[in-house]
């Protein structure tokens, strides 16, 4: 029999959340389940990446309070067997709400950020902290998208053991790897940087303008991606004098062989869950070098080849780990790096055992 599942995302903005549920939806085998996407709004990048076969519903209210009713009438109304939802904010108001669902949908709820680093820093992180220990419980399914993670939901979140799983985020290494078979770097000589993703605190890219002036003259930063802190990027690149040194194109659809192109991709986040861009620059074969706060990082660098993945605290230690990285322009895309844990068809095959469960 045919189950039905419901993935629920705010909208289909540019974020490691919302590709991991759609490359999760996408690859589901279509002869055991059947996927369906919900979305507040249908806008955002990550929409490219949904198939056309899949069944899309657009709720076209893009804020919460207003969503809420017209996504419990859809559940009602589907009838899935499972509801999937990765954002904590909607995963609280659901768990809120499941007294309006039909008793035999199970809900299965994914958190996207390490609570300990990431509820501090968003607005009403001590409310939604208090809601998370008190409703998370009820969930059917907990996935964590690391150890770490499945510790702190146990430890702060009281989560019962046999309802938490742990699922590594899905890297689609061979279709990655075809994107960037043909590397992207900055022209001229010197060591190439990357980083990618929202220009908000969250990805601490401001870390990064004083310690490329820190670099030999000849070493550049792109910054893929943009934001409401483009502005002050801009300004602090000109205050360190670095303007000339970095490049920021704004958000690039494909940045594969940008990654494959860099000597080196940074991750300067202040938190993080499990963060793609580490993931995808390892398949890519590009070393990182990456802040402890970036969620579950340790655990991908215990088991990625010796000095494919630096864990470096912000400031000297971060710069140090950049100045050892020797300028290497390569002609083709280097050997995948990444673990095998992480690869779509083993996280895929983990998922589906999830569901039938």
């Amino acid at each position: 029999m045919t189950r039905s599942v419901m993935f629920v995302l705010p909208s289909f903005a540019g974020g490691g959340a919302e590709r991991t549920l759609v490359q999760l939806a996408s690859a589901l085998d279509t002869a055991r389940f059947a996927p369906l996407l919900v979305t507040f709004t249908a806008e955002g990048p990550t929409a490219r990446l949904v198939p056309e076969r899949m069944r899309v519903i657009d709720l076209g209210r893009p804020r919460l309070r207003s969503a809420m009713p017209a996504l419990i009438a859809a559940i009602r109304r589907e009838r899935p067997d499972v509801v999937v939802s990765t954002f904590g904010y909607v995963n609280v108001a659901l768990l809120a709400c499941r007294s309006f669902m039909r008793r035999d949908t199970r809900l299965y709820i994914r958190e996207a950020n390490l609570p300990s680093l990431s509820l501090p820093n968003v607005a009403y992180g001590r409310l939604l902290r208090r809601l998370c220990r008190m409703l998370y419980r009820r969930a059917d399914v907990v996935i964590a998208t690391s150890q770490r993670m499945a510790e702190e939901l146990t430890k702060d979140f009281a989560v019962p053991a046999e309802r938490l799983r742990h699922l590594p985020n899905p890297i689609d290494e061979l279709r990655l790897r075809q994107a960037a078979a043909n590397p992207v770097r900055a022209p001229g000589a010197g060591v190439r940087f990357v980083a990618a993703g929202r220009f908000t605190h969250q990805k601490g890219f401001d870390r990064l303008l004083e310690a490329i002036g820190r670099m030999p003259e000849t070493a550049r930063l792109s910054l893929l991606g943009d934001g409401p802190e483009r502005g002050e990027l801009v300004a602090a690149a000109q205050r360190y004098d670095v303007t000339d040194r970095i490049d920021m194109p704004g958000h690039v659809p494909e940045p594969w062989p940008h990654y494959a192109g860099a000597d080196a991709v940074l991750l300067p986040s202040r938190w993080e869950g499990m963060p793609n861009v580490a993931l995808e620059a390892l398949a890519c074969g590009t070393p990182v070098i990456a802040t402890p706060e970036a969620g579950g990082i340790a655990e991908v660098a215990a088991s990625a080849p010796t000095d494919a993945l630096v864990v470096a605290e912000a400031g000297v230690a971060f710069e140090e780990a950049m100045l050892a990285i020797p300028a290497d322009p390569p002609e083709t895309i280097r050997p995948s790096l990444l673990p095998a844990q992480f690869r779509i068809n083993r996280v895929v095959e983990q998922f589906e055992q999830l569901l039938d469960a």
